[in-house]
């Protein structure tokens, strides 16, 4: 690969990612720095790029919104975009939307660990009771 070749790749990072800060604040925040086309963007605020210079598997990728902040994880991508990022689809759902059934019910984030998680609670007497220890007064 020839110099000229590789500092016109660290330019295009550079001005993807908003200059030499911001190119350090995503190094800081994502742990990598790339460059691709803008393929899309989700409700969510998620935008999904790609890149064939890289290797299959690390040639999509997305970009959280800055509002999740470092709380971001894998369950805040819809299923539609969840297809193309594991090329199950060759089709972005910008292109090629999946048609949206009756039965299907809005996507929501995976909310374990949050004070909205699901929490069963049982309708049936316990077999066992805890002791309570007696009142001393």
């Amino acid at each position: 690969m020839s110099v000229i070749k590789v500092l016109s790749n660290i330019r295009k990072i550079i001005s993807q990612n908003n200059g030499i800060i911001g190119s350090y604040l995503k190094l800081f925040r994502h742990d990598d720095l790339k460059w691709g086309t803008l393929v899309g963007e989700d409700k969510f605020g998620n935008k999904y790029y790609e890149n064939k210079y890289y290797f299959i598997g690390r040639s999509r990728w997305v970009s959280y919104p800055q509002s999740v902040g470092f709380d971001y994880d894998a369950s805040q991508i819809p299923p539609e975009w969840h297809r193309w990022m594991h090329y199950i689809a060759d089709e972005p759902p910008s292109t090629n939307p999946l048609p949206q059934r009756k039965w299907m019910a809005d996507y929501t984030e995976n909310l374990t660990g949050t004070p909205q998680e699901y929490v069963p609670y049982t309708t049936t007497k316990p077999k066992i009771e805890a002791w309570v220890p007696p009142n001393k007064q």
